[in-house]
């Protein structure tokens, strides 16, 4: 199963990144990250794998993920419109204080839980489900505020269930965390232009050969083949915002039309023009 490092950067001026309805229904993203995340997802029916736990959801999910756990994104394969918002909150969020303020402690524990993973029932979902989708519109201390309100409430919610007996392992050591991180990040700032295996070898101080192994354990991927599923999500976005499908093409680095195209109907399962229509449809 394919596992990527996603990279988080909080928004400026805020310790919150969220992603509002990113529509990545046909992008299998079987992904970690240092972050903890808290899910809600309002689809007819999706999946939910998280670590080793797999299971179907119906109507909504609220879901909270703690640092490092592999998972996989929870509008992947719904068909039917649906709205998703996702909030990722940095590993040391409040940790100078969190353990030292009795108001807090209610949120401490919470997050100590959500290593196992957490789900909350039909009437905690309902209860704030539309307030949390409200939150990212608000001011930066707004934000934050509301924040602090949402997990106190989601720690003291009698319908919560733990999604493992103990907290999933992350196979992977800290040094092969801190390179794959180091190449997530010269792929996010370079995949617009041509990118040789010898270049990202060299980052990482390894020959090809060695690099390649090293990358097809980490993500059971070629790099080639990781380079292209970054690329292609990319230029899903920019699909979305508008752009046509030789400006999405051309500014995700690939050099041309007719691979683009091979490329994004392989990982997909439709061409660019299909895939734009389709969104529209739904919408």
């Amino acid at each position: 199963m394919k596992i990527q490092l996603e990279k988080i950067t909080p928004a400026t001026g805020s310790s919150f990144r969220w992603l509002i309805n990113p529509k990545l229904n046909d992008f299998f993203f079987w992904h970690f990250h240092p972050e903890y995340e808290l899910v809600f997802i309002e689809a007819e029916e999706g999946t939910r794998h998280v670590g080793e736990h797999f299971s179907r959801y119906f109507s909504s999910d609220l879901v909270l993920i703690g640092p490092y756990i592999p998972h996989l994104n929870f509008d992947y394969g719904v068909k039917s419109a649906y709205e998703k918002t996702v909030l990722h909150l940095q590993t040391g969020f409040l940790s100078p204080i969190l353990g030292h303020t009795p108001e807090l402690q209610a949120i401490a524990g919470l997050l100590e839980k959500s290593k196992l993973g957490i789900a909350f029932g039909e009437k905690t979902r309902q209860q704030w489900g539309d307030f949390f989708k409200t939150i990212h519109q608000m001011p930066h201390f707004a934000q934050f505020t509301a924040v602090l309100q949402l997990l106190n409430a989601l720690a003291g919610a009698q319908d919560q269930t733990y999604l493992h007996r103990m907290a999933p392992k992350n196979k992977f050591n800290k040094k092969e965390q801190d390179r794959l991180s180091e190449l997530y990040n010269f792929i996010d700032e370079h995949y617009q232009r041509k990118i040789s295996l010898k270049e990202v070898a060299d980052l990482c101080n390894l020959s090809s050969g060695a690099f390649c192994r090293y990358f097809r354990k980490m993500t059971k991927l070629s790099f080639t083949e990781f380079l292209n599923y970054y690329r292609i999500n990319e230029a899903k976005r920019l699909l979305l915002a508008g752009n046509n499908v030789s400006e999405a093409c051309f500014a995700c680095g690939f050099e041309s039309l007719s691979y683009f195209n091979r490329s994004f109907k392989k990982i997909t399962g439709q061409n660019p023009m299909a895939f734009r229509k389709g969104f529209e449809e739904l919408n």
